[in-house]
């Protein structure tokens, strides 16, 4: 262990929501496939994520619900279907977990920022300005778009409150450097972005305290003040550590951070805010940070307060973890924005997975189990000119060099196959491992899937089918013919392993693959597999999927979920007064038809209708339902209203009747709607 390289990763602590959707599995399932790469070529990992649990969206939330903010964050880190429980759905390796509430971090954050005080960086003032408190960001003028926050686009609102900056202009030339002169930030148009609208415009210094609610850190020299979230959250990746704490004792063992990665949204506070506060504290900084792009659904970013969210429950309980983790990773470049659907994930699932990969592991093994029982023999392994080419691999490797080769075959001849076969997958690992250092997975699994697909374009040119008519003559070919398809399936297994780890292990256990032939020097050995291993056609890891079948189940399985989380509809009290059936029975109701509806001048609630009320002569009712109906949407509908009432004047014209209406409140919102009768029912037909 003490000699392994180390590699400290994180994910950004994620800000408790109530409900989880793909895009922050998108992010962690990265890190996760990095950190997994990572620990296949022998690294000492240290994987960080967690929750960022105080502030005042917490404490208004906590509220409305109910409970304490401690109880509502619990819930929703450990309880059912919490944070906790979907990384461990999708599998995620995490070392450690982190949550901004524990006692050893809250200590911490105490003495980082008194000792931020003390060295002249933070001092007291008052904040004027703008602040979005979705985001919990404060905001400039200029810095708003449309007068809206720049990061969510919702509203801001004014903010003023005594409260602790952080000088945060004092680091703005070293930030700017760091930026500019390194590549510390990728990718590098998030280097522009940062440079451009927030160092040149001015790095104004950070507010760092709130006194306006009380669910933070307290300040423990200013107990009127709670540490604002920058300190508080951005710490967390040196507490998680032991810094300023007795809880680990990492720190000197993994500090600096080989990657930050983290959503494009909070670029900003990880590679200015962040590196500022460490060159305060006089701490070496990151090595990296890298800022992802968004998946985005019908063109905009899934949240839950759009009503765009994805569940990850319901796909990883359709489609299955793997296959999920597989298409994030396979289907968007990680530093750009991917619009994510249900049938793009199916369409990927049914051509990589069940076509490609799929195909490759069921027909090969199929044909093994076939052809030779399973077992093809000592013989089928690889050949001496195949161990030639292995070791002119190992050599260039070794030298950083090229394998230069020219072959000439006759027309034909199977060995040409092999060799542009074995050569494809020879150089795979090389090709992959310099896309998974440039955080690039779905190039790195392009990369794999080439092979794959060279694979399977290997079974159609050798026919196996063909070779077996004539096992006498053609058995030893054949034998060989599938050892190559099993070696090429075991290297793309090896490096598929960080994306899809339980699937691998269920490949491996089909082709026989040992545990010392699963490894990261493996994937670069022709020959690795032991032709004499049992292979067997196990089950169908990767079934087609129908695809109208399973867009309509999906449908239909949303919107039973999305009429679940619905919060109970509201409904006026009834009323514990009885009234007599004689009294009931002299209110005439009267089906009634709409010839005409109009807003009534000058009036916002008001709408006038005109009314066939079976009687030959025009009713007049007025209505004050303007803000649930526009007038057009009524004409020719046949409604329900009360027509023996006294008239009584509104706005100076006269109302004969009352129209009936049903009322409630969703989502605190209250609804009405009128009550529409069939209308094979004619004018002045009387309801009871």
């Amino acid at each position: 262990m003490a000699n392994k390289p180390k590699f400290y990763i994180t994910t950004p602590i994620y800000y408790p929501s109530d409900k989880l959707h793909i895009g922050h599995t998108y992010c962690t399932v990265a890190t996760d496939a990095i950190a997994r790469y990572k620990r296949l070529k022998g690294f000492d990992v240290m994987f960080l994520t967690g929750t960022d649990e105080h502030g005042q969206k917490i404490e208004d939330k906590a509220a409305e619900a109910g409970v304490t903010p401690k109880e509502f964050v619990d819930n929703i880190v450990e309880g059912e279907h919490g944070v906790k429980d979907l990384w461990k759905l999708m599998n995620i390796s995490n070392d450690r977990f982190i949550r901004t509430t524990d006692d050893y971090h809250v200590a911490a954050i105490q003495k980082i920022f008194k000792k931020m005080y003390d060295n002249g960086d933070i001092y007291k003032g008052v904040y004027k300005g703008k602040y979005c408190k979705p985001c919990e960001s404060f905001w400039t003028e200029s810095q708003l778009v449309d007068g809206k926050c720049p990061d969510c686009g919702r509203e801001v609102q004014d903010a003023e409150e005594e409260a602790y900056f952080f000088r945060l202009s004092k680091y703005a030339d070293r930030v700017r450097d760091l930026l500019v002169n390194t590549d510390f930030l990728e990718p590098r148009s998030r280097v522009h972005e940062m440079v451009n609208n927030f160092i040149d415009p001015g790095l104004e210094d950070l507010c760092v305290s709130r006194t306006s609610f009380t669910w933070g850190i307290p300040v423990d020299f200013d107990p009127g003040h709670v540490v604002y979230v920058w300190v508080d959250a951005l710490s967390n990746y040196i507490t998680a550590l032991g810094y300023d704490n007795d809880k680990y004792a990492d720190f000197d063992k993994y500090w600096p951070a080989d990657v930050h990665i983290v959503g494009k949204e909070i670029v900003r506070f990880h590679s200015i805010i962040w590196p500022a506060m460490l060159m305060s504290l006089g701490l070496p900084l990151p090595k990296k940070v890298f800022g992802h792009g968004w998946l985005l659904l019908d063109g905009g970013k899934m949240s839950k307060s759009k009503g765009n969210v994805v569940d990850p429950y319901l796909l990883s309980e359709k489609f299955g973890v793997d296959a999920l983790r597989f298409f994030l990773m396979r289907t968007f470049p990680f530093g750009s924005d991917g619009n994510f659907s249900n049938e793009l994930l199916i369409q990927t699932i049914n051509t990589d997975l069940a076509n490609d990969l799929g195909n490759l592991l069921s027909r090969t093994t199929a044909m093994a189990d076939k052809y030779f029982g399973g077992v093809l023999g000592e013989g089928a392994g690889a050949t001496e000119d195949e161990n030639y080419l292995n070791g002119l691999y190992a050599q260039a490797r070794q030298s950083r060099s090229e394998v230069q080769l020219a072959f000439n075959f006759p027309e034909g001849d199977p060995v040409k196959y092999d060799v542009e076969l074995i050569r494809a997958a020879l150089e795979l690992r090389e090709k992959y491992e310099d896309a998974m250092e440039h955080y690039a997975p779905h190039t790195a699994l392009a990369e794999v899937f080439r092979v794959i697909d060279r694979a399977n374009k290997y079974i159609d040119e050798n026919a196996p089918w063909a070779l077996a008519k004539d096992m006498e003559q053609n058995s030893a070919r054949l034998a060989h013919v599938l050892y190559n398809l099993l070696e090429v399936t075991r290297i793309c297994g090896v490096l598929l392993q960080p994306f899809m780890p339980e699937s691998c292990a269920k490949l491996f256990a089909q082709i026989g693959a040992a545990e010392n032939v699963r490894t990261w020097e493996s994937a670069a050995q022709w020959g690795a597999l032991d032709p004499c291993a049992a292979v067997h056609k196990g089950e169908n890891l990767f079934p087609r999927v129908d695809m109208d079948k399973a867009l309509a189940e999906l449908e239909e399985a949303e919107a039973a979920a999305r009429k679940a989380a619905l919060p109970p509809i509201e409904l006026e009290p009834q009323l514990t007064e009885n009234v007599d059936f004689d009294t009931f029975c002299k209110s005439d109701l009267r089906a009634v038809k709409v010839k005409a509806c109009e807003h009534v001048k000058k009036s916002a609630k008001l709408l006038r209708f005109t009314l066939d009320d079976g009687t030959g002569a025009d009713r007049q009712i007025l209505s004050g339902i303007a803000a649930y109906y526009e007038p057009e949407q009524l004409v020719g509908k046949t409604l329900v209203a009360i027509v023996n009432l006294p008239p009584r004047k509104m706005m100076g014209l006269e109302s004969q009747g009352m129209l009936l209406s049903a009322v409630h409140t969703e989502h605190g919102e209250e609804k009405l709607n009128l009550i529409m009768v069939s209308d094979d029912i004619p004018a002045g037909a009387k309801l009871c």
